[in-house]
């Protein structure tokens, strides 16, 4: 499995790592809410640290296999709203440590967390509307305002770390050879604390949240549904898959 799992210190380290681009197939994102869920739960685990290897952080998901199997989708969404809902509602605090690329499922990972701390070369994008999806917003708009959160959604466009951190989205930005050991020390501030206090603050603080993620977030993906009844959505994955660019919609 592409997710290496390590425990020390009261810090559970969950670490992404599937080359090239760590975008995971329906299977793995249907394997993480477990996996995040049981480490919560563990007694001698008092924050969730997550990391990646490799280029980036997350691509999100396997666009060939939605392009080979359309109804690929009806899993893909489950395994996504389930991995993120499984973030949200850890029972311990959860920080987010990315570098290079969040794109889509990614950005559903960091959004769902409590902290997140990122490298400078760090940048956050949702080019669903060029892949022939929905979804995500919801997850970034609990991190920026929702009119850039818009101009972004409807351009496919990016947010660097540095514009993110200046819009209070994320803790801090730091060089990329110093993001792991930053993370870390993040992690071990909190570890050093009362578990039972981290998990009631946890549950006080997702019950003042100014509005239901995960409720918003499913009726994104519903609109998933209904895109990818339409012609334009496997016109956009085709693309994507074909040339790593979005289809021309010029002339329609």
């Amino acid at each position: 499995m592409p997710i290496n799992i390590n425990v020390a210190d009261n810090i559970a380290e969950l670490v992404l790592d599937h080359p090239p681009v760590n975008a995971f197939n329906s299977q793995t994102w249907n394997e993480l809410p477990t996996i995040i869920t049981d480490l919560g739960k563990r007694q001698d685990v008092r924050v969730l640290l997550i990391r990646a290897e490799g280029k980036g952080f997350c691509a999100g998901v396997d666009i060939k296999e939605l392009a080979a199997n359309s109804a690929a989708i009806v899993e893909v969404n489950k395994g996504n709203y389930e991995t993120f809902k499984a973030i949200h509602h850890c029972e311990i605090p959860v920080i987010s440590a990315p570098h290079g690329f969040v794109i889509g499922g990614g950005i559903g990972m960091c959004g769902a967390s409590d902290i997140v701390i990122a490298s400078e070369d760090c940048f956050f994008s949702l080019p669903e509307i060029d892949r022939g999806a929905m979804g995500g917003a919801a997850h970034l708009q609990r991190m920026i305002p929702l009119t850039k959160v818009r101009a972004a959604f409807l351009t496919g466009g990016q947010i660097t770390a540095q514009e993110m951190h200046r819009l209070g989205g994320i803790e801090n930005v730091v060089p990329r050879a110093e993001l792991e050991n930053e993370a870390r020390k993040l992690a071990t501030v909190i570890a050093g604390k009362s578990r039972d206090a981290l998990r009631i603050a946890k549950q006080a603080l997702n019950g003042i949240e100014p509005f239901d993620v995960d409720a918003s977030y499913r009726w994104e993906q519903g609109f998933t549904f209904e895109m990818y009844m339409h012609e334009d959505s496997q016109k956009s994955r085709d693309a994507f898959v074909e040339t790593g660019k979005a289809a021309d919609f010029g002339d329609a």
